[in-house]
């Protein structure tokens, strides 16, 4: 028996998320099924990052035990022939047994692509959030600094997070623009339900004037979630990857 390793990309759009669940397809459902089919083995997939409906993905990590003689380096070539286009193992390799994707130390990285401009671009409807109001980017790049460090997220995640605490690490948060796409890029030891989605839409708000930069402050100190902006869609996020250390 060995453990294999993949690094999965995805477009998010037409599943309910990665993980399993009864009502709807998934992409942790359609992986099973392709490595079940690929090894003749009743294969689950235990993943990094459970991504919500609509979220993408270049790099999410996800093992699979097996005993089948594929080499391990060669399995993403072979299951790559039975997955569906939107979704791609970019990288297989084997890791110890009791290598877990989710209790090592790492670090992910997310990015949110807001398209600000005047009209939306169907073309782009699935991959960034459109926001018609010009945005202040040295506002929120303000505001950004407020929250690298470690702090308690609670006013930044979902009323529905069941953790046992709600303190993270967010190691670097930077904006940038190209052309008419701004980039939120940030990464972090961990994130909560809907803790990125929200921390954009906070620094949008910022970024339209309707908040000062230090209203971060505040919004942290208060512990609830209230306090901090909306939930902006989930088709402007990726999960660009997720670094792991020795």
């Amino acid at each position: 028996m060995k453990r294999i390793k993949l690094t999965v990309a995805y477009d998010g759009t037409g599943y309910c998320g990665w993980q399993v669940q009864p009502n709807g397809t998934t992409v942790e459902a359609v992986l099973n099924r392709a490595l079940s089919d690929l090894t003749g083995e009743d294969i689950k997939v235990t993943g990094a990052s459970r991504t919500d409906a609509g979220v993408h993905a270049e790099g999410n990590v996800a093992v699979f035990d097996t005993e089948t003689g594929i080499p391990p380096e060669r399995m993403a070539y072979a299951v790559n022939r039975l997955l569906p286009e939107d979704i791609v193992v970019v990288k297989s390799e084997e890791v110890p047994g009791d290598w877990h994707p989710r209790y090592q130390d790492s670090v992910k990285t997310y990015e949110y692509r807001i398209l600000n401009r005047g009209m939306p671009d169907p073309v782009r409807r699935f991959t960034t959030f459109h926001v018609s109001y010009p945005l202040n980017l040295d506002a929120m790049r303000e505001a950004a600094e407020y929250l690298k460090g470690e702090h308690d997220f609670k006013s930044f995640c979902s009323i529905h997070t069941d953790v046992k605490s709600t303190v993270r690490t967010i190691y670097d948060l930077t904006i940038e623009k190209d052309g008419d796409i701004i980039t939120l890029r940030i990464s972090g030891n961990g994130f909560l339900y809907n803790m990125v989605r929200i921390i954009a839409g906070t620094l949008i708000t910022v970024g339209r004037g309707a908040w000062p930069p230090e209203k971060i402050k505040e919004i942290l100190q208060a512990r609830d979630r209230q306090k901090a902006a909306a939930t902006v869609p989930a088709k402007g996020l990726v999960l660009k990857n997720i670094r792991y250390g020795k």
